[in-house]
C-alpha cells in the first residue's frame, strides 16, 4: 500500500527559498488519501523541526496513528458508499437468518422500531463511513430532546443500535469495515442510575382492586378469564408470553406446581426468553385451589380466544388498562418483592424467576428442579402477599382433575 506513488507523502517548507533546510521556518507534510474511486491530497502542519529528518518522522508518525496506510482504511474508504439504512437493513436481515443465538421475535421487532421511528429519520442517508462521533453525539442530542421525554436508560438502548449497526459492516475476512473507539465523555452518553429508574410495581390495594374489578357478572364468564390471568402473574412471577402459553396439561395434579415450557408473542408460539426460563414454579395452596376450579374445565390453552388461540399481550394490556394505568411487567415485580420480604434463598429465587445470570456456585449445586421438599416449604413461607379468600371460588380436588382428564 505505502508502495502506490504519493501515499508515503513527503515534507515541505513554505518559507524556505532555497533547497537547504531551515531549522526556524515550520514545516508541512503532504500526503495522499484514498477516498472512492479517486485519491485526495490532504496536507498537514508538523511545526519547527531542525532537520527534513525530523520533519519526515513526525509525517511517518502521523501516517501510522491515523492508519492512512492501513489495508483496513482502504478497504472502507474505497468500498460502496452505503448509508446508515441501507447497512441497517443488512443488518437486521442478518439476524433474522443467524444460526448462532437466534433473537426473539419481539427483540427483533423492537430494533426494527427503533430503527424506523428514530434513528434513520435522524441518520437514515448518512453514509456509514461518517457515523462517528460526531454524529452518535447528535444522534443523542436529538434523542435527549425527543418528546414524550425518553428515559437515560431508553436513549442508551437506542444509541446502543448504532454502534451495532456500524459494526455489523464486515469485509470477506469478517473484520469491522468501520472500527470505532466511541468516546462517551464526548457524545454526553446517559448514566443510568438503577435506583432512579422507573420500575412500577402493585401495591396489595392496587392489585386487589383489579382482581374484584374484573369477577364475573351474571352470565359474563369472560371477565373471569382475565381475573384468573392476573391471579397468576401475581402469584407466580411469569412474564406474560409464559403465562399466555399455558396449557392445562402444564400444571400437576393438585395444581401446585406449573412447568413453563413455552412463550407467546402476537399468539404466535417460541421457546421461553432463556434456557433458565425453562423451570418449574410452585404455587401457594391458595392460588393452587383457585386455579384447580379453572383448571378443570380446560382444555389447550388456559388463557385463549373463542377460536382457541392464546390471547394477544395487546389485548390483556388494554383490558388492564380499564381499571389501572400499569404495565403487565409489574405483576412479574410484585411477586419479586413478595419473594425478596420472604427472604427466599437466592439460588430459589433466581430459579422461580427464570433469571438466567446465576453465578458458578449455583450451576454446580444445581438439582432444584428435583428439590420438591425445599421449594414447597418455601413456597408455603412465602405465601402471595395477597388475599383470594373473598373470591368464593369452589374448590376442586386433585381426584377431580384426574377424572377430567
Amino acid at each position: 500500500m505505502s508502495r502506490r506513488v504519493g501515499q508515503s507523502g513527503n515534507v515541505f517548507q513554505h518559507d524556505s527559498k532555497s533547497s537547504q533546510w531551515n531549522p526556524a521556518a515550520r514545516s508541512y507534510g503532504r500526503f495522499w488519501v484514498d477516498s472512492g474511486s479517486k485519491r485526495k491530497r490532504r496536507t498537514i502542519v508538523l511545526g519547527v523541526c531542525p532537520t527534513r529528518t525530523v520533519a519526515r518522522r513526525k509525517l511517518r508518525e502521523h501516517l501510522e496513528t491515523e492508519q492512512i496506510n492501513s489495508k483496513q482504511t482502504f478497504t472502507s474508504n474505497t468500498g460502496p458508499a452505503t448509508t446508515f439504512e441501507e447497512q441497517s437493513a443488512k443488518w437486521v436481515a442478518s439476524l433474522e437468518a443467524r444460526k448462532r443465538k437466534p433473537l426473539k421475535p419481539a427483540t427483533l421487532f423492537a430494533w426494527r422500531n427503533i430503527l424506523d421511528k428514530h434513528l434513520i429519520p435522524t441518520i437514515g442517508d448518512v453514509l456509514l463511513a461518517d457515523v462517528n462521533n460526531g454524529c452518535l453525539k447528535s444522534v443523542i442530542e436529538k434523542l435527549s430532546n425527543a418528546e414524550p421525554k425518553l428515559s437515560p436508560k431508553t436513549i442508551v438502548n437506542y444509541a446502543s443500535v448504532v454502534k451495532w449497526v456500524v459494526a455489523s459492516a464486515l469485509n470477506p475476512d469478517g473484520e469491522e469495515l468501520y472500527p470505532r473507539k466511541w468516546n462517551h465523555d464526548f457524545v454526553e452518553w446517559p448514566i443510568v442510575e438503577k435506583k432512579k429508574q422507573h420500575r412500577p410495581s402493585l401495591t396489595v390495594s392496587e392489585l386487589l382492586s383489579i382482581l374484584g374489578s374484573f369477577k364475573a357478572k351474571g352470565k359474563d364468564k369472560r371477565r373471569e378469564k382475565y381475573r384468573i390471568l392476573f391471579a397468576l402473574l401475581a402469584g407466580s412471577g411469569l412474564r406474560i408470553g409464559e403465562c399466555l402459553g399455558l396449557e392445562a396439561a402444564d400444571f400437576s395434579s393438585d395444581c401446585r406446581v406449573l412447568s413453563v415450557r413455552r412463550s407467546v408473542w402476537r399468539s404466535k408460539i417460541q421457546s421461553p426468553k432463556s434456557e433458565a426460563a425453562l423451570r418449574e414454579v410452585d404455587l401457594a395452596e391458595p392460588l393452587a385451589r383457585l386455579l384447580r376450579a379453572y383448571v378443570a374445565s380446560k382444555r389447550g390453552y388456559l388463557f385463549a380466544t373463542r377460536s382457541g388461540q392464546p390471547l394477544e399481550q395487546r389485548n390483556v394490556l388494554r383490558m388492564l388498562h380499564t381499571i389501572q394505568k400499569v404495565g403487565l411487567h409489574s405483576f412479574r415485580r410484585f411477586r419479586a418483592e413478595v419473594l425478596r420480604r420472604a427472604g427466599v434463598p437466592q439460588d430459589l429465587f433466581d430459579y422461580w424467576m427464570g433469571h438466567s445470570d446465576r453465578n458458578l456456585a449455583d450451576l454446580y449445586a444445581g438439582g432444584l428442579d428435583k428439590d420438591y421438599v425445599r421449594r414447597s416449604q418455601w413456597s408455603e413461607q412465602a405465601g402471595l402477599g395477597f388475599e383470594l379468600g373473598y373470591f368464593g371460588l369452589q374448590d376442586v380436588k386433585p381426584s377431580d382433575l384426574e377424572k377430567a382428564a
